[in-house]
């Protein structure tokens, strides 16, 4: 059943949130948020673009968990590039603890090879911040369930160089142009990417999104960043080398995003953040 819930901010739909969606084994089948949009109504995610089917509005995915991938599409081997295998996982919604029209607390399953390897508990919530800026506010706890060791990994640790995708991850839309990239000392993708921060920006046509680290954990996770080739920003669990989770550990990420109306500066940009993670 696809079930699906509808976040309001100032009283507004700003976002829907796909519990059960039904894909295909090689999308990782998993929860998402689409359309997720300005206060003025402007879309600012992408669902099943062409270039790369996989990714799913706004969400967790993350590309190798003990050799098994829940990012979706093809997996990279080292010594062999990207390769079709059927390893995918999925994220099983179990159930809400709480859910209202600004946000809910979720439980989800993370299963492969019919194992429960993974229970994450999921925190989404919507704030105001100005007349034409909101924030979601998207924390996710992983338990390792599995009872034994789990690796966490992804391209850049099978092989891949750049290509530490694997986390929260927001998919934007493709636009005519590409969307400009910047953060509090740095300018261009090239910059931004693969670099620690407090916060990068991307804007495009009308909207800017902004996201922030809002622990130390997660501040210390380098930006996976692409607006070239295809918009889209996320976070990086495994960057130079795997995460190691320990059974009945947990792991646990905070990412507040600005989402707003034109284009911000980099002061207001900063003074948004800070507005957004102290809400």
């Amino acid at each position: 059943m696809n079930a699906a819930i509808v976040l309001r901010c100032a009283g507004r739909p700003v976002a829907r949130y796909l519990t059960r969606p039904e894909l295909a084994a090689d999308h990782a089948p998993r929860p998402y948020l689409h359309p997720v949009t300005t206060l003025a109504g402007t879309r600012v995610t992408e669902l099943m673009p062409e270039d790369h089917r996989h990714h799913l509005g706004v969400g967790v995915a993350v590309a190798d968990v003990a050799g098994h991938n829940f990012w979706g599409g093809r997996t990279f081997v080292r010594g062999q590039g990207p390769t079709v295998l059927d390893n995918h996982g999925v994220q099983r919604h179990d159930g809400f603890k709480l859910r209202d029209p600004d946000g809910f607390v979720e439980e989800l399953s993370w299963t492969a090879a019919d194992r429960v390897l993974l229970r994450e508990h999921r925190t989404v919530a919507v704030a105001t911040l100005t007349g034409t800026a909101w924030a979601l506010d998207f924390t996710f706890s992983l338990t390792n369930v599995s009872g034994a060791e789990l690796s966490l990994g992804s391209p850049a640790t099978n092989g891949r160089p750049g290509a530490a995708y694997g986390g929260f991850f927001w998919r934007a839309p493709k636009e005519a142009s590409a969307p400009v990239v910047f953060g509090a000392d740095a300018d261009g993708e090239e910059d931004v990417h693969g670099t620690p921060a407090d916060w990068v920006a991307m804007a495009g046509e009308g909207w800017t999104l902004v996201f922030a680290g809002a622990t130390e954990e997660t501040r210390r996770d380098p930006w996976f960043v692409r607006a070239a080739e295809y918009p889209g920003v996320g976070s990086s669990l495994a960057h130079d080398r795997r995460l190691t989770v320990e059974a009945g550990e947990t792991v646990v990420r905070r990412v507040v995003t600005v989402v707003a109306d034109g284009r911000p500066d980099r002061a207001e940009a900063a003074s948004l953040v800070r507005k957004a993670v102290a809400s």
